[in-house]
């Protein structure tokens, strides 16, 4: 009897799914959109051939060697030549320019009298990505060039070239960039900015789910279906959300993460794990608020204000060791937070399941201290609204 109804009503609410603006639009229609919106705007991967300006005092054939071989590079594309710092200031001001460089008067002839050359380099750091990549490629091409000048000279002394090179870079540095070696917005980004809006669009939806029935007046049509059963209420409505989710996961990791952020086709058993435990808990927390709040736009409200710091406090773009003490307990307020330190490992290092049992864990306990409370707390309703119809 109470598989039944809890059958029925699973089957009662994916007709609502379908048919109610607020369900099926959040559910069916805005995960799709969202997902291929964020992968077209970083189909790029990373910024390419940002404007950089040349200010060539030197205007020599060394000068003109280095900027060749900046415009070589991913990042650095030279649109402008400038003549003074006040006309490079202005044209960051006007976003012309996302950076610039100084090659200084007499430069050849200063490294030839090896004198120190101070060669400028200027970069938006308003804008911190951008800064860093033009940053990056500047530094590598001025420093090999530069110890490609040094090492000419060496050379044309007689000195053999292992030692003229040991010279030069009497330390060499072997560099091994894992998980995201391009530095690639569409790998790193898409497939967590993807996760927390699935987050939120569940949350947001299901604290909905019980509120919604009362405001038109159902609520007491799925006391009947239910028997009178909190427990069965929510565990019907759980597993049509939930097997929404899965709908998500088969988009996400079957379509989006392969053919947008180089994923693997279908994920691994260790993201559908985690990710499922990630839907639960916030199914989990959606149902609470819905059965303590009963006027539907408090409870969007407060579903809106859980919901909406959730990539800022969780750690994806900046680490939550180095937030104030109170950010970080309010980031465990919310089950993105474990699930992108799983995430991590099972997606990015590919990581067995074993390797996540602290954040399955975590994302447990969202479960196992909410569904308890909205079960208390709609079976009072269902317990009131008895009590009214007799």
């Amino acid at each position: 009897m109470m598989l039944r109804s809890i059958i029925n009503i699973t089957i009662r609410e994916w007709k609502r799914i379908l048919t109610l603006p607020e369900h099926y639009l959040v559910l069916l229609v805005l995960p799709a959109l969202v997902c291929f919106l964020y992968g077209y705007i970083y189909h790029n991967q990373f910024a390419r051939d940002m404007p950089v300006a040349i200010w060539d005092e030197a205007n020599s054939p060394l000068s003109r060697k280095f900027s060749f071989m900046l415009e070589q590079t991913e990042s650095i594309h030279i649109t402008q030549q400038v003549h003074n710092e006040a006309t490079i200031e202005e044209m960051m001001q006007r976003g012309v320019i996302q950076g610039a460089i100084h090659f200084p008067a007499r430069m050849d002839d200063h490294i030839k009298s090896r004198q120190p050359v101070y060669i400028t380099l200027y970069t938006n750091t308003a804008a911190v990505v951008t800064g860093k990549l033009i940053y990056k490629d500047a530094a590598k091409v001025l420093i090999t060039a530069g110890s490609g000048v040094t090492l000419q000279k060496f050379m044309k002394t007689g000195m053999p070239a292992g030692k003229a090179m040991a010279l030069v870079q009497p330390i060499k540095l072997n560099s091994y960039l894992l998980y995201n070696p391009q530095f690639s917005y569409l790998q790193y980004l898409v497939p967590g900015l993807i996760a927390v809006a699935l987050q939120m669009m569940m949350i947001m939806v299901t604290v909905l789910a019980i509120n919604l029935e009362g405001q038109r007046g159902t609520l007491w049509e799925l006391k009947e279906a239910a028997n009178g059963s909190a427990s069965n209420i929510l565990l019907g409505k759980g597993l049509a959300f939930l097997s929404v989710s899965w709908l998500h996961y088969i988009l996400v990791t079957c379509i989006v993460y392969p053919v947008f952020a180089g994923g693997r086709i279908g994920g691994s058993w260790a993201l559908f794990t985690i990710f499922t435990l990630l839907i639960l808990g916030c199914i989990s927390i959606g149902f609470m608020v819905s059965a303590i709040v009963s006027d539907v736009m408090v409870s969007c409200d407060l579903g809106l204000f859980y919901t909406s710091p959730a990539f800022v406090f969780s750690g994806f773009t900046f680490p939550r060791w180095a937030m104030p003490w109170y950010d970080q307990y309010y980031a465990w307020l919310m089950p993105f937070t474990p699930f992108l330190d799983g995430f991590f490992k099972v997606y990015f290092m590919q990581l067995p399941l074993h390797y996540v049992h602290k954040e399955i864990g975590q994302l447990l306990i969202y479960i196992i201290v909410t569904f308890p409370v909205a079960l208390l707390f709609l079976q009072r309703r269902l317990n009131k609204l008895q009590l009214q119809h007799e």
